[in-house]
């Protein structure tokens, strides 16, 4: 069914974007979203599942948060790309977005120190900026292990990781790659002196702080070109324990570095947690600095709706939009923004749960579930 108003109304959204060189047919981007169901950390086929049925011509989608080394996990059963088998296995989960016409970016990260020893190698402690423990989370109860804090002379070997993941992912068929510098992990555990208590050449000063971010992102952008580099970066967000005492000045020194690569892709910026205004929650829209500084395309994410990407589009605010929640729980998102159609609830019991189909693959399509069995078969 066509709904009426969404047709009468120019729907920022759903507007074509250049994005270096790759042609985006609308704004709706798939953000990477942890779903722990790659079984001893190897992607597994129901990804392809997962993937392809939110996939569209043109679209852009960024994969789950992929870890550049067994020391980089933190999560059960999460992906990598360090090892000849993970690379193959993402082969046909990308293959299969790529079929859809998709644009598929892998997300790569470490953790740092928000794991336990039994998540590590051989038992070991999580590495990290820092020997200070991030504190429990009170919502699932887990309790972090207490972190290693990196030699100086070990961090070359950790920018090596990341640089061998990036050509990993690109090997694997995607179009490029995003770097996690966001919510609390490794990058972000240097980059904010709430977490960064060093006092060599990694610490101290912003700019000694950025300096991690920095190696990592100019060992990545020397392997496979800015044109493949996106990156996240969340300046205002106290994830684990990761809190700095001047956001703007850490954003800007950020978007500094990242212009010095000409043609850097993008940046992917999470906006600061919602304010309550007036009983509603409101998001606090203090992203424009970064996104005038910004050369390349600009990504806002945290808590949007269609309404709200819609203003920011066309407001000239952000290029693009990325949705996690509401995509997760409604494959055929950018359709259903373009009908101004009703969505489905997400599931948040079931966001984490190891199960290949439910919650994950499961969620209906506007047009009665025979799309969703087509996506299962194609994929």
């Amino acid at each position: 069914m066509v709904h009426q108003e969404a047709a009468k109304e120019v729907i920022s959204l759903m507007t074509p974007y250049k994005m270096g060189q790759f042609q985006l047919s609308h704004r709706v981007v798939l953000a990477p979203l942890t779903r722990c169901r790659s079984y001893g950390n190897v992607p597994q086929p129901h990804a392809a599942v997962y993937y392809s049925q939110r996939a569209t011509k043109g679209g852009l989608l960024i994969a789950e948060a992929t870890g550049v080394s067994a020391t980089a996990q933190g999560y059960p059963e999460t992906p990598g790309i360090w090892t000849p088998e993970q690379v193959e296995a993402w082969k046909p989960i990308v293959d299969a977005v790529h079929r859809k016409g998709g644009i598929f970016f892998c997300q790569i990260w470490h953790v740092g120190r928000v794991s336990t020893n039994e998540l590590q190698p051989d038992g070991q402690s999580p590495i990290s900026s820092t020997d200070k423990q991030v504190s429990p989370d009170a919502e699932s109860g887990m309790v972090y292990s207490k972190p290693r804090r990196l030699r100086t002379e070990e961090i070359p070997g950790i920018v090596d990781d990341f640089r061998r993941a990036a050509r990993n992912a690109i090997e694997a068929g995607f179009d490029g790659v995003e770097i996690h510098g966001a919510h609390g992990y490794l990058l972000e555990q240097f980059m904010k002196d709430s977490s960064n208590d060093r006092t060599d050449e990694y610490g101290g000063s912003l700019e000694n702080r950025c300096r991690f971010a920095v190696e990592v992102i100019d060992a990545i952008v020397g392997e496979v070109g800015a044109h493949r580099v996106g990156i996240r970066l969340s300046p205002f967000v106290d994830f684990m324990d990761c809190v700095d005492s001047d956001p703007v000045a850490l954003g800007n020194y950020m978007i500094q570095q990242l212009n010095k690569h000409e043609g850097f892709l993008y940046c992917h910026m999470v906006e600061p947690r919602m304010a309550i205004v007036d009983g509603r929650r409101q998001i606090p829209h203090r992203l424009l600095p970064f996104r005038k500084a910004f050369n390349g395309t600009f990504i806002a994410a945290g808590g949007y709706d269609r309404e709200e990407g819609n203003k920011v589009v066309a407001e000239g605010y952000a290029d693009l939009v990325a949705y996690g929640r509401l995509f997760l729980a409604n494959p055929d998102l950018p359709r259903r923004f373009e009908l101004g159609a009703p969505l489905n609830k997400y599931d948040r019991s079931t966001f984490y749960i190891q199960d290949p189909v439910v919650g994950y693959t499961d969620y209906p399509f506007l047009e009665d579930g025979s799309k969703n069995k087509e996506s299962a078969t194609q994929a």
